[in-house]
């Protein structure tokens, strides 16, 4: 019989845990918190001291009380769930609910498993010790700050503006951070500039390329076409000599950044993997948990995932240490070890995130690991490893070239030892063009790997070519979800281990889309962030809310009282609270229209209105007339129309194609559209789509085709909807024929007859199929192009997306080709 119970949250950790330690000890899963706040009310009282109401989770019931069984059984309990604040408060929450039960042993100690490995176990079940009851608070006072904000102002927006919505404390600034990059780019005027390459050769080849920087002892700031030509002109004069006025020469080292943390291994994964920051987390959460790889018992490959800190085990370290030493040699070893820096907030009882063993290299696991978590693993490892490995080692040469007052540089590195750069390159986030070429002139701090000749200074140069190309300078990037966790942890908002659920939650509520991999905000993100920002300035200020994390830390450290810390914040929110009540736009009664139609029931004027599933007719005379129903698309509805009141939108250039009337610009739930000035007589509208680069454009109107409906004998004309171009019958809604739209690239696969299609995934990216699926499943991402490889021959090729230089070229689709070239008009 087991003499101990361990009490887990997850199954799967349970599972690897028991097999470890065997009979003597029973293991049992948590499944998860067990008790939290209500889900249909407030559960908070306010009055006094901010006391919680915990309540049972929905289906906690049964396995509260297998703890409790299971807890009569034996003479100590170990609650072992994740070794942070989450993880006590389930500790806590479970100690509370086994103290209540008769026959239940006192003897309950709390246990944390930083690796789930038998080494670790055992190590962890020797020291024992309290709950945190400081870790407790923290958590405490964290989900009871969610709670007010959440269940405060929600309702108000529901009132205001359509009822689903909903606000939060993290993630409302997380909101406001995407929205206001959006307005920064929309309020970005571009502007001209020029640069100037000269091409020149010394007296050993190879001829390089240098860039004007200076004109006397100002910095080259080129506005025009203009100006570049006269100074091109002036260049180019026979008595002008092109002289070496410096060759610099200097080595220099590109050290290896440190193993990973949460929000580090969230942002490399988005940018080499294209992992969502969710995805990233539930794939490293399996790794840490326990994996079956062959061996006797499932093992954890992987520390835990939810860490701000860098630190690395003294036995882990000796196991890199002596791994690089036998696999790469000890020219790749430093004398010490390498140590990095740690955030403050960072707890130094946790280590980085890395693999439990560095001996498990990535290639053994193949067979037994997915693709995406075998991905994950190998970033993971390469990481760790690299990390601990020397610096590369460059050369850098500085060429300073003066022709009269024009000074110009070329800059090249060559690489001389590879060091932790032969296992890994960390990402990084591609900067816009501005930053890149401040003023026109081009940045002269990253060096390329570019091989310059040996020159001597005084040495005259032969001027091959003088190129002037025109630049304009552009916004800045929107946020991608690399880009915006590495934005949330500098400004201090939130929790790495709470990133990814903040991007989940305001792409699902719909505040935001994703677009290429951009996070773009929607009219009602916008519009949501304009009214909050404007009535609660104190709780979407980026600066508070990093206050409050820092609150929670110092609660966690035994420095604040969690209640003292809510009492403040209170104070204040609640006087924004009733001043938002009052003084909030009601855009809901703003969008209203009033109908011609009238209502069934009564006989009074329906009203256009807004709900959580879009618009619906209702009774203007409610509460005392509650009729509603639904409201038709503008081609199935001839009797609803708007109240007879002069039109104030702008009418636009876009003449409409049904009536020659202009078209004016208006703003509906989803954005902004083109509707018909001669309505209600004419109800054409057309949609305005926003391109990569932020421009806007009328969308294109059906295309007429020569295709041949297949079920009833008319033509096929193009459209496209939210998953691309497809086709339909002209006869349309009489028939609903469709078929997607090809590509002109046969499937390669032998037989098959059929023509790759466009598809939209799951996750809303595109791929590309036969459209004899699912017959045949052949299908790829790249989007095919149908010419043949010029240099293999493969039967077509395919656009890539570089995202370096973040353009689209051409390549070919065999994997073992390396041909590639530019795309054009792609």
């Amino acid at each position: 019989m087991a003499k101990s119970l361990i009490i887990v949250e997850s199954p799967a950790k349970a599972k690897t845990i028991h097999k470890y330690l065997g009979s003597k000890f029973l293991v049992k899963a948590s499944v998860g918190h067990i008790k939290d706040l209500p889900p249909k009310k407030l559960g908070v009282d306010i009055e006094q001291n901010f006391q919680p109401e915990y309540v049972t989770i929905r289906g906690k019931n049964t396995v509260i009380q297998e703890l409790k069984d299971a807890a009569k059984q034996v003479e100590s309990i170990y609650l072992a769930p994740d070794p942070d604040r989450e993880g006590e408060a389930i500790s806590w929450h479970i100690a509370e609910e086994l103290k209540k039960s008769k026959n239940v042993t006192p003897n309950i100690y709390r246990v944390m498993f930083n690796e789930i490995t038998p080494k670790a176990i055992a190590e962890a079940m020797k020291h024992p010790g309290p709950i945190n009851i400081n870790k407790v608070d923290a958590q405490q006072a964290r989900r009871i700050l969610d709670r007010l904000v959440g269940y405060k102002i929600s309702p108000l927006l529901w009132k205001k503006v359509q009822k689903g919505l909903s606000a939060g404390r993290v993630q409302s600034v997380a909101l406001r951070l995407i929205c206001e990059r959006e307005r920064e780019i929309q309020a970005f005027v571009s502007e001209e500039y020029w640069s100037i390459t000269a091409q020149l050769e010394g007296k050993v080849p190879p001829a390089f390329e240098a860039k004007l920087i200076k004109i006397g002892r100002t910095k080259a700031n080129i506005t025009n076409e203009q100006q570049a030509t006269t100074i091109v002109n002036e260049l180019r004069q026979p008595q002008l000599q092109f002289i070496v006025e410096s060759v610099t020469q200097k080595e220099t080292q590109r050290k290896p950044v440190a193993p990973f943390t949460t929000s580090t291994l969230q942002q490399e994964a988005a940018r080499k993997l294209r992992f969502a920051a969710k995805k990233t987390m539930t794939i490293a959460q399996k790794l840490y948990e326990g994996m079956e790889i062959g061996e006797d018992s499932p093992v954890g490959l992987i520390t835990y995932m939810r860490t701000d800190s860098t630190r690395i085990s003294d036995d882990a370290l000796q196991e890199t240490r002596t791994y690089i030493e036998e696999k790469f040699g000890k020219s790749y070893l430093p004398a010490k070890p390498h140590s990095y820096k740690t955030q403050k907030a960072a707890q130094e009882a946790h280590e980085a995130i890395r693999p439990t063993s560095v001996y498990r290299e990535p290639e053994r696991l193949k067979a037994y690991l997915s693709k995406d978590e075998l991905n994950l693993y190998t970033l993971i490892w390469k990481r760790l490893v690299a990390s601990q490995m020397k610096p590369a080692v460059m050369d850098v040469t500085t060429i300073d070239i003066l022709a009269g007052t024009y000074l110009f540089r070329a800059s090249g590195s060559v690489l001389k030892f590879a060091g932790f750069m032969q296992l890994y390159i960390e990402s990084t986030d591609a900067p816009s063009d501005q930053e890149n070429n401040q003023n026109g002139n081009g940045s002269q701090n990253g060096e390329k790997d570019v091989l310059l000749p040996p020159l001597e200074q005084g040495e005259k140069l032969n001027l091959l070519d003088l190129i002037s190309k025109q630049h304009f300078t552009q916004p800045p990037p929107r946020y991608t979800e690399a880009s915006l966790v590495k934005e949330l942890e500098k400004c201090g908002i939130g929790r790495p281990s709470t990133y990814a659920s903040i991007i989940s939650t305001i792409l699902d509520r719909e505040y935001v889309s994703r677009e290429e991999r951009k996070l773009i905000p929607t009219e009602l993100g916008l519009l949501i962030t304009d009214l909050l920002v404007e009535n609660f300035p104190q709780i979407l200020n980026v600066g508070f809310t990093a206050n409050l994390e820092e609150q929670l830390d110092k609660i966690e450290e035994g420095e604040l009282n969690w209640i003292q810390s809510l009492q403040t914040f209170y104070q204040s929110f609640s006087q924004e609270l009733e001043r938002a009540a009052k003084e909030m736009r009601n855009v809901k009664q703003e969008r209203e229209e009033v109908t011609d139609e009238k209502c069934e029931k009564c006989g009074s004027p329906m009203k256009i209105k807004y709900g959580r599933y879009g618009k619906f007719l209702a009774c203007s005379d409610f509460p005392k007339c509650r009729n509603t129903k639904p409201l038709g698309s503008s081609e199935e509805r001839t009797n609803v129309e708007p109240s007879a009141q002069p039109s104030t939108e702008p009418e636009t250039q876009e003449m409409c194609e049904k009536c020659g009337k202009p078209m004016i610009l208006k703003r509906g739930r989803y954005g902004e559209f083109l509707a018909c000035s001669g309505y209600p007589e004419c109800k054409n509208t057309k949609k305005i789509v926003q391109s990569k680069n932020g421009e806007k454009a009328v969308k294109k109107a059906v295309i007429e085709t020569d295709e041949i409906c297949e079920k009833c004998g008319a033509k096929l004309v193009i459209r496209e909807g939210r998953y691309g171009k497809f086709y339909s019958c002209s006869n349309y809604p009489k028939c609903k024929f469709v078929k997607p739209v090809g590509t002109g690239v046969k499937c390669p696969e032998e037989g098959c007859g059929g023509e790759l299609v466009q598809r939209r995934g799951k996750n809303r990216t595109f791929f590309y199929s036969c459209s004899n699926y699912p017959t045949c499943k052949y299908s790829l991402k790249n989007k095919p192009v149908p010419r043949a490889c010029p240099q293999c021959h493969a039967p077509f090729l395919v656009e890539k997306w570089d995202k370096n230089t973040e353009q689209t070229y051409i390549a070919c689709a065999n994997p073992q080709c390396d041909y590639a070239e530019h795309a054009v008009g792609v």
